[in-house]
């Protein structure tokens, strides 16, 4: 009897790239702290290593880090949707996938026959060497995609990478939320009430892993 399993493959980075602790100055400035600068090897559930990097590569021009704020390489955006894809939404669960497919209009929504997997595997293909590329070419060969539908796809992945809850994988160290003031999904504020009354309070972000103070089997972990 033979068995078909995928090697696992690992993306290794530097600890010091992912997540840290924003600090605002008087200015307005960011500034972030990170992490220690040791390697670390994430197991990749749906993409290859070159794949992985690619994503990471594209999702850091879509979000890039500047002067406002770190962007979607430091909030782990390429990992979120890894895990996404790897995971039931990836395969289409969750979407009525029976013909006729029809050219509908875009207030319909996605009509086609292909799952997010198969868009993003042949979407990769236009991409080749992508990391490898300066910034500048980089700039250039998305915009060249920019009008279908795998380029949608990952924007708005890059968008749920950097805000959703780090359960899911990306917004490592909450950064996202570190960046727009969001505190998480607190169940209330009365403990802060009277003793920040009166005063600019902005509470560190808790994710749902610590305001519930359980496990919390994400819906892409099967």
């Amino acid at each position: 009897m033979h068995c078909n399993v995928r090697r696992r493959e690992f993306l290794t980075i530097s600890a010091a790239s992912l997540g840290g602790l924003l600090s605002y100055s008087l200015d307005g400035k960011i500034c972030r702290f990170a992490a220690e600068h040791k390697p670390i090897r994430i197991p990749l559930r749906f993409f290859s290593k070159t794949e992985a990097l690619i994503v990471s590569a594209a999702v850091s021009r879509i979000f890039p880090s500047d002067d406002s704020g770190p962007g979607a390489r430091e909030a782990g955006v390429a990992i979120y949707i890894d895990r996404q894809l790897a995971g039931p939404y990836g395969r289409d669960r969750y979407r009525y996938t029976q013909p006729p497919f029809e050219n509908a209009p875009p207030e319909f929504g996605y009509q086609g026959q292909a799952t997010p997997r198969e868009i993003y595997r042949d979407g990769l293909k236009s991409l080749t060497g992508f990391h490898l590329l300066p910034p500048e070419r980089q700039d250039t060969a998305l915009h060249q995609i920019a009008s279908t539908h795998f380029f949608a796809l990952l924007r708005r992945h890059t968008i749920e990478g950097m805000f959703a809850d780090p359960i899911h994988g990306g917004n490592a160290g909450m950064i996202g939320w570190q960046l727009i003031g969001f505190p998480g999904p607190r169940m209330n504020n009365s403990d802060d009430i009277d003793k920040h009354y009166g005063e600019g309070f902005r509470p560190k972000p808790a994710g749902l892993a610590e305001v519930t103070g359980s496990t919390i089997r994400p819906s892409e972990d099967e």
